[in-house]
């Protein structure tokens, strides 16, 4: 309880520091809805963008911007859109379950590919097996997600002619087209980090097979998929559930190039969206609940440490 204690302190403190550097960085981008709002030709005259900009609460310093844009987070006001007047929170709830569901399917899909390849890879004699891969894995750390996205387009459209679905259908409306829907974008969005995770979980289950216990359990006679199952997996998955971890909130960044590439009604597209459009307030605080939710995962995964592997305790000043 006390580490627990120790370690939410430290969360709030990385989420407030990092609340810091968006909202300053973001006032740091050039224009702001001042320009939107006087077009090309810029014909507002001084007092009227000065009345647009106390309107909008942008003539205050920015220190005093920032501890008013921060109380108002404290309170669950994350403001409101400098283009639509919309509430910032009521867009973010209408665009964020898509875009946790995708992130979710993707890491599923890791999960339940990448991992057994990886097992297999680690106990095959096969040179094949071996340089397929590294080879997987070099490709999946090269190719950025958007240009995989734009080659998955291209090939779906050209040999079967599917194209992506201008109209997102939820789950619970209908499972099977929202799957057929996610399958690209999943697709996308999950190779690079399954090819990751395959080359992670082969090492560790190549490190973890040499060890004395594993030669203990085979001596006694247990089956080979005990071994591999029950004891090797078991201890391998200590750096895999890290990385899987730290990927995931990386995945919601890396969700806004392939939902923008797909034309997906997520998150990311409303931040990207908000930046053409130069709506700080939308722009700050879909980056401080993806940077939130980054440091919210890298808790939990230092809590699984414990329930994965026994030999690990989490001890007060450790």
């Amino acid at each position: 309880m006390r580490y627990l204690a120790r370690r939410a302190v430290w969360t709030i403190v990385a989420v407030l520091g990092v609340s810091v550097l968006i909202f300053f960085l973001v006032r740091l981008l050039p224009g702001n809805i001042v320009d939107i709002i006087a077009g090309t030709e810029g014909q507002l005259s001084k007092p009227q963008r000065a009345a647009v900009l106390k309107e909008f609460g942008l003539d205050q310093p920015l220190p005093i911007q920032y501890l008013r844009w921060i109380g108002s987070m404290l309170h669950g006001n994350f403001g409101w859109s400098f283009r639509t007047g919309q509430p910032v929170a009521t867009l973010i709830a209408s665009r964020l379950p898509i875009t946790i569901e995708l992130a979710l399917l993707a890491v599923l899909g890791v999960a339940l590919v990448a991992i057994p390849f990886g097992v297999v890879a680690s106990v095959s004699r096969s040179a094949r097996v071996r340089t397929l891969v590294q080879i997987i894995g070099v490709l999946g750390l090269s190719l950025p997600n958007f240009w995989i996205a734009i080659l998955l387009i291209i090939g779906a459209s050209s040999l079967f002619g599917w194209l992506p679905a201008l109209i997102y259908v939820p789950p619970w409306s209908d499972p099977w087209v929202n799957l057929q829907q996610m399958f690209l974008p999943v697709l996308s969005l999950g190779l690079g980090l399954s090819a990751v995770v395959m080359r992670m979980t082969r090492s560790s289950m190549l490190e973890v097979l040499g060890q004395d216990f594993i030669r203990v359990a085979r001596a006694k006679g247990l089956a080979t998929r005990t071994v591999l199952l029950r004891h090797a997996l078991r201890n391998a998955l200590i750096p895999i559930v890290t990385l899987i971890g730290v990927q995931t909130g990386t995945l919601l960044a890396g969700a806004a190039l392939t939902e923008t590439v797909f034309s997906w009604p997520g998150l990311g597209t409303l931040v990207v969206e908000s930046v053409r459009s130069k709506d700080a307030p939308i722009l700050t605080g879909g980056l401080l609940l993806v940077a939130a939710t980054f440091v919210l995962v890298n808790l939990a995964v230092d809590l699984l440490y414990g329930r994965l592997d026994p030999r690990v305790r989490v001890e007060d000043g450790e």
